[in-house]
């Protein structure tokens, strides 16, 4: 809970999130925190909002760091800021997994009520390649399909926007195959068993159970239990691949043949061809990719009607 002196509140609103502006909630965001007595600064500069945030939690005086945007937002804001400062992330963008998987609705009354009470919970972090994410790492087609919808981008992404993108990556992805080394994989019933290295075409990492379009890799992913949970398939090419995605549709994919999971603190990808991969929906390179799990490296400010309990609430 915030003490007296942490009265400010920082708001960092992203203009390309979403479809479209959210000025009138932000205006109303603003006006009804400063009734409340909160010092607000908004501002649409990523860089300066999160050196004013770290330098106020330094100093003892922030009370949240919030954003205005979707997944892409909040990634962002986590990798530019210190341990510890409090972020809400309220749903302004495409798809919004992280801010709705916490409870959070297009409601500014509920948003000023969560700022206000300042509840928090501390969740797991993903690190690839020394960059943070929150949610989840793709490799293969998806990656791909990202990196096309980048690359044509032009402003704000609606959810049609993706058509296009997954005609181009169906036509030209060759589906190379990638090399998964994991050494404290939990197989099965198997806790911190060795395993071999294996082969995949398509992988998933989740550190929550969030993906878009509703798909559910890994419903038990649990962004406190210090591991993530991968998913992959093991065939490369489009005929599998609309096997799979028949499978997820249906939610039948665990009982595929080719379907393998396992749960890990650890793991490296590798791939002799050319194979990107995406951090919480957005690009982020390509393979070899070294990726961790950092425990309680998030602490993000939740609704009062989460389905989490605060962390201070939970170790009572």
């Amino acid at each position: 809970m915030p003490t007296p002196t942490q009265r400010e509140v920082v708001i960092l609103v992203n203009p390309n999130a979403g479809a479209r502006t959210r000025d009138d909630e932000v205006g109303r965001l603003v006006e009804t925190l400063a009734s409340r007595g909160h010092n607000t600064h908004a501002s649409t500069n990523l860089d300066g909002a999160c050196r004013e945030a770290n330098d106020l939690h330094a100093s003892g005086r922030l009370q949240t760091l919030v954003g205005v945007g979707g997944d892409g937002t909040l990634a962002e804001l986590v990798n530019r800021t210190e341990h510890g400062v409090p972020i809400a992330i309220l749903p302004a963008g495409t798809a919004n997994l992280l801010s709705r998987h916490l409870g959070f609705r297009r409601s500014v009354a509920q948003w000023v009520e969560a700022i206000a009470a300042g509840r928090t919970i501390r969740l797991d972090a993903g690190r690839a390649n020394g960059r943070l994410f929150t949610l989840m790492l793709g490799c293969g087609f998806d990656a791909q399909v990202v990196r096309e919808l980048e690359a044509g981008r032009t402003g704000h992404i609606g959810r049609f926007a993706y058509f296009g993108p997954i005609a181009r990556a169906l036509a030209h992805y060759d589906f190379p195959e990638m090399r998964i080394y994991c050494d404290d994989c939990e197989v099965g019933s198997e806790e911190g068993t060795h395993a071999e290295p294996f082969e995949a075409g398509w992988l998933f990492a989740f550190n929550l159970p969030c993906y878009g379009g509703g798909f559910r890799f890994t419903p038990a992913a649990d962004g406190r239990d210090g591991l993530l949970d991968v998913c992959t398939f093991r065939r490369t090419s489009r005929w599998h691949g609309m096997r799979y995605f028949a499978a997820l549709v249906l939610r039948s994919h665990r009982r595929l043949a080719d379907c393998r999971f396992v749960r890990t603190s650890r793991l490296r990808i590798e791939a002799e061809g050319k194979v990107p991969y995406q951090l919480d929906g957005d690009f982020a390179g390509y393979l070899p990719v070294e990726v961790e799990i950092l425990p309680e490296r998030l602490t993000l400010v939740i609704p009062p009607d989460s389905p989490y309990r605060p962390t201070d609430e939970t170790a009572t």
